[in-house]
């Protein structure tokens, strides 16, 4: 009895301590926990399965920031000129083993999903763009995309590569998916044939 009264008090008193004084690591843990809930919510949720195992999906739809790269000739594209189609955003480069194997299944699903409802979104991040090129170039349909000051990354809050984004008609991020995958697999048909709806 009186062992169970000290846990008591030491739980409330450690509770006080929190309350009155969080400390970062616990913020950190909540904030962990947090992310933790929103990856493993939301109405993509059940696609997260077989090749897309390790997609997370948000219970809420995530602005995504103003981020600007190049089309194949140098000129500026912005996230925002994808509005309207659901947007397949793959950030990737020549030197990335798995981006290299996945760039296949992009080309495939693009093949299956007309542009105008879906559009796949390679950005590379080579610095030597002539490298990209000739590299995407064996990926039709795909377009290339190219970031020079390597900005993407950061202003997406990527990671590691290959990453890939899926953002609705509106531009809004619902899932991303680190690492890679065959997006044109099964599984990922179901999940863009929901998004399509």
């Amino acid at each position: 009895m009186i062992a169970a009264a000290v846990v008591v008090v030491a739980a409330l008193a450690g509770g006080a301590f929190y309350l009155t004084r969080p400390d970062s690591a616990a913020v950190q843990l909540k904030d962990q926990a947090a992310d933790a809930l929103d990856k493993t919510q939301g109405p993509l949720a059940p696609y997260a399965v077989g090749t897309l195992a390790k997609l997370e999906t948000h219970a809420q739809t995530k602005p995504v920031p103003a981020v600007n790269f190049n089309d194949r000739d140098g000129k500026p594209v912005s996230l925002a000129d994808f509005k309207g189609r659901v947007t397949v955003v793959n950030v990737w480069a020549t030197w990335c083993a798995p981006c290299v194997t996945e760039m296949p299944t992009l080309a495939a699903l693009q093949k299956a999903y007309p542009a105008d409802k879906l559009i796949v979104v390679p950005v590379s991040v080579d610095r030597d763009v002539a490298d990209a090129k000739s590299f995407i170039d064996v990926h039709a349909p795909l377009p290339l995309y190219h970031d020079p000051k390597f900005a993407l990354p950061h202003d997406l809050g990527v990671m590691g590569m290959p990453t890939t984004l899926i953002l609705d008609a509106k531009g809004r991020e619902v899932a991303r998916l680190s690492g890679e995958s065959d997006w044109n697999s099964a599984e990922a048909h179901k999940l863009f044939d929901a998004l399509l709806k």
